[in-house]
């Protein structure tokens, strides 16, 4: 290298390894040099000269840097100089970035590349010199360039690098090193923000390499890439996640470059030919020039070339390629598939073929979202014009065999993105024609997903198969104008939104006739599930073609085109024979309403007569069907609402522009929409949305007064004449809608006075000519008038303050509504199933008539007479109502259907609800105005309603466990046919688990959302909800809601959200209101019940109870940030409940025990693993007391627990976590700190003096049955052991000492002791107590929480010893077989202690234990 140019500052830089980094640091692009500052270059320079002189990297040309340098006003406008403010920041320091990774820092090509600032243009060119001066030497630091990247420290020298039969030893050497790493991490995959962009400048790198080695020729002359592929190759295989990531890597950008290299010689190779080809042509006569030959032979040199770059291709795809996609490791299969999409776009007359697209099929399976997310997108690359013109066609085989698993991840990939790419895929596949009919309506039917990202997918698919419609419409149908073609456009959609439902239709298992009928029938007996239906159609959204509409906006104009689609709703399609009709009669031409007519005011009676309208002839090639035409309505609904919507926000004045544009159109069409469609029940609801859509005001600028009161008319036939209970609530809703426009007030108030005149008038002529309506008989036709009227009077009430209508009797003329719809009430004694829509209906308004004259309550402390008048008024109203509503919901004598029961206990509740004595007060404090009339219901109500709820529970809990029988049926019955037992299993074996787990998850969806499963959980939940509002309100006492905790789990995941209000109200009661008993009563019944249910094999485990049991717990405590405690419940509540639960589960234990009920007492035994979850809260005094009364009930229930027996696992597992809890210091106790070699020793001094306290209860509980004649003694606790075999020596000689009942010391009196510092023990016998010695040595063994393996013996007991309680293991030393054959020998007399130390003093604890249980 020239000294000179290091000298000049316009030479070139070089790229060294221990050089300054510039003063701005620069991000890295894509493609060219990094540029670099003139004052970096400046520095680059000075610090040149004191480089080391060996380094042999040369830097890039001058003229990039001097470029660069020119510019200095772009200075300040670069992003690096705002980010480093002291030049001594941007330095690279390699030593330091060695100390932070871990990863050492003596390879100049990984500095290179992990300084940003590097030209790595440069650092290839330096290494391609190196390469062709010293091979070995470059070739080794290249090999170690990866084995940083690794995350490896370990080097080769230059003869292991060209060693190749020694790579795989090398290798195994360093993954053994690599091994012992505890935690081994590598640039790749590591979150330090230092290797943010590493994998970006490891790819530059080697992209520049290869390139610059095929421009030198080093690349086929070389041994880089037969070493590199080596060594790559032998990576990739290794059980490293680190090597086979990066050598895979590499070898993938390798490829890549190799692509870009071979792209070029390809088209060297092509231009050679074309000029071979012309010399020839130009000396045909003559004979072979020199010229020629010299083509000759560059043709020949390239194509060799060629040849040895698709030989290094190959070499890479089959060493590494091939192997690596299918890796466990998904990132690893990620990058695979990500490549190959790269080779596809690169080189894609190479990959572009069978043999390589499989991979990319294969991976569409793949479990990982982000490798079958790469799969698509390598489709992505394929299938685009740019990829694929000259080559489409031979892919025809890869898209035959792989479109079903494409359409399949279309439409049920768990990934919204992997959905959205395969639409792509899929858009570019039918653009070829490659898509059967069927798979297009399914595909087309995603234009109904409720994805909003699938649904823009899709909207490209769709606009390609309706421009195919209309274009093969229109040469069916001839040529047609343009109106026609517009026409034919909106036919088209409509036509294809039409078959797409239907085809989604089928596969969801609906008929759409029969669920029209079925929806009718249902709607009539359950209004509150009809009334949901509604929701959609209010402001003209939330329908499937609304959702499409909302997709299709910015690719279809006939959507967006309102105006065109409702025209072609006015016109009467009706076909020449009378087929399936529904005009009424109408004739073939229709009025087409966007014409200038006289009729601006015409009713709905005189529309068809208007005769000045031009007739317009419906075409057959634009006629559209009653279904298309429903569709159509639908769409005409959206379109509206979506403009409404685009206009709002823009320039000033167009939201009001657009809206009187289509209240302009509405006002001449919606008349006739009317009378066409007022006999269709689902079309009418969507003529009903569009009065909410118009701007009223319109009518009083137009003048037009009289085609409101037009409109109003309309309306209110419609409310007057259907039934169905979705009609009626839309209907109240454009009537609402009316009712806001105050400045047509007049006409309001006219007409909502006729609608309340015209329903009393129905009413009482329903009922006239009857005196005693209560038992007076109706047909099936007036039971359905009345019960229609009803309803309409309920829809109406529930808007509108019909008090005064309802107590009117015009000055005693005729009976008030209220006496009439009281006499209706009292049917529901009748229980007659044909008046149950009627009773409920009159229940609800009776009940909405109190709710408004509670509304009109005042506060006033002095009311005037007629406000006393009212309220006295209201309270016996309300007492006649409750009287009903309590008989019906909850009384004795009813005979009340299931839904007017069901009705009345609603209103019943939410009667306590608003009237409710607990809530008197408003939010600021001010008294309500129902405080003046509370109510309080009686306990004797309050444990009614319970019962009730519990039966709606136990109801709705049998139609769940129908549904599952039902599944398990058809699951089943495949299987079922033979009645061989080996052939179901073959058959299931047959099948495999991929095949039928999908299946029953399948059959699982339909079933939890079909409709009927819907409605009865709706249904159910509502009552439910009820309860809990009035649980809320104070209305009922929270322990009811003991019912609703029993069944957590039990019913579904909604009911399990009403459940956790219940819990709330326990924390609120118990943390901040005081008020532990009722939690503890609450939770106690709860978990009573909970068990119940697990006794009664009415749940199949314990699991609901283990679930319900940790959400009790949050009532115990309340946390704050990081789990720190912020409240805790008082603990001797805590400790009552599982002293309850515990006396609760011993009486059934002993019952089932003396019983030899085998079943349940495993079920009992199972509940103490609900207990275990609430013992998060407690300390170690609580565990005391509950171990304590536990040990005490099994005592008394005469339990014995088996040591072993894996029946009592719940219950033992239970203790440790009481014994564990133990362990732990409590607060106001001294202990010793646990320092060097003590520290084993100093576990023995953390029991507390309220260990021996609940012992000595359980002590003299026992004694008064068992305790024998002699006096007991206890010595007093020593306070040191000289050591561990003087330990050991007066442990033995102090159970010889208690077990001689003829020695006897002085008598330890049973008081308590005072508090000292406590040595922790074992559980005492009440037969004879345990020195300090005794607790010192043995509880310095107890671990802190035992297993259950460390429990079970390890040679078979003895009888005597098989029923005894076991006892924590010693951790001392193992056990030997000669320790067990002596403990077995010594445990029946305990007369006798031997050298066998800790084994002896264990074995004899289980004798005392069992002595205090027993």
């Amino acid at each position: 290298m020239d000294s000179s140019q290091n000298e000049s500052p316009a030479g070139p830089r070089r790229s060294q390894r221990d050089r300054k980094q510039p003063k701005r640091i620069d991000a890295i692009t894509n493609s060219g040099k990094r540029k670099r500052t003139a004052d970096s270059d400046a520095d680059e320079d000075a610090d040149a000269g004191e480089e080391d002189a060996t380094e042999e990297y040369h830097a890039p040309k001058p003229k990039p840097a001097r470029k660069t340098a020119k510019p200095a006003a772009k200075k300040p406008r670069t992003q690096r100089g705002r980010k480093v403010k002291d030049p001594e920041d941007a330095l690279f320091d390699p030593e330091q970035l060695a100390k932070d990774t871990k990863i050492n820092s003596d390879n100049p090509l990984y500095n290179a590349i992990m300084n940003p600032s590097a030209a790595l243009q440069g650092t290839a060119e330096d290494f391609l010199e190196s390469l062709q001066q010293h091979s070995g030497t470059a070739l080794a630091e290249l090999i170690n360039l990866i084995l940083r990247s690794c995350g490896c420290n370990d080097s080769v020298d230059e003869d292991q690098a060209v060693d190749y039969d020694g790579v795989v030893d090398a290798l195994d050497h360093f993954t053994e090193g690599l091994k012992q790493e505890s935690s081994p991490t590598y640039p790749l995959t590591s979150k330090n923000p230092i290797f943010k962009k590493f994998r970006t400048h490891l790819s530059e790198f080697f992209a520049r390499l290869i390139s610059s080695a095929a421009d030198l020729g080093v690349l086929y002359t070389s041994d880089l890439i037969p070493t590199l592929q080596t060594w790559v190759v032998a990576m990739s295989s290794s059980q490293i996640r680190s090597f086979r990531h990066t050598s895979t890597a590499v070898a993938l950008d390798v490829e890549a470059a190799l692509c870009d290299v071979t792209r070029g010689v390809e088209k060297e190779v092509e231009v050679l030919g074309r000029q071979r080809e012309g010399e020839k042509k130009r000396r045909a006569k003559g004979g072979a020039s020199a010229k020629d030959k010299e083509l000759e032979g560059k043709l020949k040199e390239v194509k060799q070339r060629a040849a040895k770059l698709d030989e290094f291709l190959k070499e890479f795809i089959d060493g590494v390629f091939v192997h690596r996609f299918r890796d466990l490791d998904p990132v690893i299969r990620t990058e695979c598939i990500t490549s190959l999409g790269i080779f596809f776009k690169k080189h894609p007359s190479h990959f572009l073929s069978t043999s390589y697209l499989r991979y990319v099929g294969w991976v569409l399976s793949d479990s990982a979202t982000h490798a079958r997310l790469a799969a698509v997108k390598a489709l992505q690359i394929v299938y685009s014009s740019s990829v694929a013109d000259g080559v489409l066609t031979s892919l025809n085989h890869f898209t035959e065999r792989f479109k079903p698993r494409l359409v399949e991840m279309a439409e049920a990939d768990v990934d919204v993105g992997v959905r959205v790419g395969v639409l792509n895929v899929l858009e570019e596949i039918e653009k070829s024609g490659m898509l059967e009919e069927e798979e297009r309506e399914r595909l087309g039917g995603l234009v109904f997903c409720e994805e909003m990202r699938v649904r823009k997918a899709v909207s490209g698919f769709v606009r390609g198969v309706w421009e195919e419609w209309v274009e093969q419409r229109d040469v069916e149908m001839g040529g047609k104008s343009k109106d026609d073609k517009k026409r034919m456009g909106i036919k088209g959609i409509a036509a294809l939104l039409v078959t797409w439902g239907e085809a989604l239709d089928k596969v969801l298992g609906d008929d759409e006739d029969d669920e029209d009928g079925i929806e009718a029938k249902r709607t009539r007996t359950r209004p509150e599930i009809a009334a949901l239906s509604t929701g959609r159609h209010k402001s003209g959204g939330g329908n499937r073609t609304a959702l499409a509409a909302e997709a299709l906006w910015d690719e279809l104009d006939p959507v967006t085109d309102w105006s065109g689609i409702l025209d072609m709703l006015l016109l009467d399609h009706s076909a020449s024979t009378d087929q399936g009709s529904s005009s009424n009669g109408r004739s073939k031409k229709g009025k087409k309403g966007r014409k200038p007519t006289k009729s601006k005011g015409a009713t709905s009676q005189d529309v068809d007569d208007d005769d000045e309208t031009e007739s317009v002839h419906v075409d057959d090639s634009w006629r559209l069907e009653e279904v298309e035409e429903g569709i159509l309505l639908e769409l005409l609904v959206a379109s509206l609402a979506k403009t409404k919507k685009e206009a709002i926000g823009g320039k000033k004045g167009e939201e009001e522009a657009v809206a009187n544009e289509i209240t302009r159109a509405l006002m001449k069409g919606l008349p006739r929409l009317f009378v066409k469609y007022q006999t269709d029940e689902n079309r009418i609801k969507d003529v009903l949305v569009l009065p909410t859509l118009m701007n009223l005001d319109l009518y009083l600028e137009m003048r037009a007064i009289n085609d409101y009161s037009n409109l109003w008319d309309d309306i209110l036939k419609q409310f007057l004449t259907h039934a169905s209970p979705g009609i009626l609530a839309l209907a109240m809703n454009s009537i609402t809608y009316l009712l806001s426009a105050t400045s047509l007030s007049n006409t309001n108030s006219t007409k909502i006075l006729e609608l309340e005149d015209e329903l009393s008038s129905v009413l009482r002529a329903a009922l006239a000519d009857r005196e005693e309506i209560e038992v007076a008989s109706f047909n099936e036709d007036e039971v359905l008038s009345l019960g229609s009227t009803c309803m309409r009077l309920r829809i109406l009430a529930g808007t509108r303050d019909m008090t005064g209508w309802i107590e009117d009797d015009e000055g005693g003329k005729q009976s008030k509504v209220w006496d009439l719809l009281n006499a209706i009430a009292e049917r529901g004694r009748l229980g007659y199933k044909d008046e149950e829509v009627m009773i409920e209906q009159v229940l609800h308004l009776l009940t909405l008539h109190i709710i408004w004259k509670g509304k009109a309550l005042t506060t006033d402390p002095s009311p005037s007479a007629e406000e006393v008048r009212h309220r006295e008024n209201l309270v016996l109203q309300r007492e006649v109502l409750l009287e009903k509503l309590m008989e019906y919901a909850i009384g004795t004598q009813s005979n009340t259907v299931e839904g007017v029961q069901r009705t009345a206990f609603k209103n019943l509740l939410d009667l306590h609800v608003l009237f409710s004595a607990a809530q008197t007060i408003a939010a600021d404090g001010s008294q309500l105005s129902t405080a003046t009339v509370a109510l309080t219901m009686e306990d004797e109500a309050q444990y009614r309603c319970a019962g009730y709820v519990q039966a709606e529970i136990e109801r709705y809990a049998e139609i769940v466990q129908e549904g599952d029988e039902e599944e398990n049926k058809s699951d089943d019955g495949s299987d079922v046919d033979s009645g061989d037992e080996n052939d179901t299993a073959k058959k299931a074996k047959k099948k495999g688990k991929g095949a039928t787990k999908p299946a029953t998850t399948e059959k699982e969806d339909d079933d939890a959302n079909s409709r009927a499963r819907l409605e009865e959980e709706y249904v159910f939940i509502d009552v439910m909800s009820t309860f809990l509002r009035a649980i809320r309100a104070g209305a009922i006492h929270v322990r009811h809601g003991a019912i609703l905790l029993a069944h957590y789990g039990r019913l579904g995941p909604s009911f399990d959200l009403c459940t956790k209000v219940i819990v709330e109200i326990l924390r609120e009661a118990g943390m901040f209101n005081d008020d532990g008993d009722l939690v503890v009563l609450v939770v106690t019944q709860a978990l009573q019940e909970a068990f119940t249910l697990i006794l009664d094999s009415v749940v199949p485990d314990e699991t609901n109870a283990v679930q319900l049991a940790k959400q009790l717990a949050s009532c115990f405590v309340v946390r704050g940030v990081q789990l720190s405690i912020v409240r805790r419940l008082d603990s001797e509540y805590i400790v009552q409940i599982h002293t309850n639960l515990i006396s609760w589960l011993g009486k059934r234990l002993s019952t089932y025990q003396s019983n030899n009920n085998k079943k349940s007492l495993k079920r009992t035994i199972l509940c103490f693993r609900v207990l275990t979850q609430m013992l998060s809260v407690i300390q170690n005094r609580e565990a005391l007391q509950i171990k304590a009364h536990m040990d005490q009930v099994l005592a008394e229930a005469k339990v014995e627990v088996s040591p072993t027996s894996s029946l009592w696992e719940p219950q033992r597992a239970y203790e440790r976590r009481l014994t564990s809890k133990d362990k732990e210091k409590v607060p106001g106790t001294k202990t010793r700190k646990a320092t060097g070699k003590g520290k084993a020793k100093s576990l023995t001094m953390v029991t507390t003096d309220e260990e021996s306290e609940v012992e000595h209860l359980v002590d003299r509980n026992v004694e008064q049955d068992k305790a024998p004649a002699a006096t007991r003694t206890r010595k007093r606790p020593q306070r040191k052991i000289a050591s561990r075999a003087r330990a050991r020596a007066a442990e033995q000689q102090s159970d010889r000492d208690a077990d001689d009942t003829a020695e006897e010391n002085t008598a330890t009196p049973k008081s308590r002791p005072r508090p000292r510092p406590a040595y922790k023990s074992k559980n005492k016998s009440p037969a004879k107590d345990v020195t300090a010695t005794d607790m010192e040595d043995t509880t310095a063994a107890v671990p802190s929480a035992p297993s259950p393996q460390d429990k079970t013996p390890q040679s078979p007991l003895t009888p005597a010893e098989s029923d005894l309680d076991d006892a924590p293991p010693s951790r001392k030393r193992a056990r030997t077989d000669e320790d067990e054959g002596q403990e077995a020998a010594e445990v029946p007399t305990a007369e006798s202690a031997t050298e066998g130390g800790d084994d002896e003093g264990e074995g004899y604890m289980q004798v005392r234990r069992k002595r205090a249980r027993h």
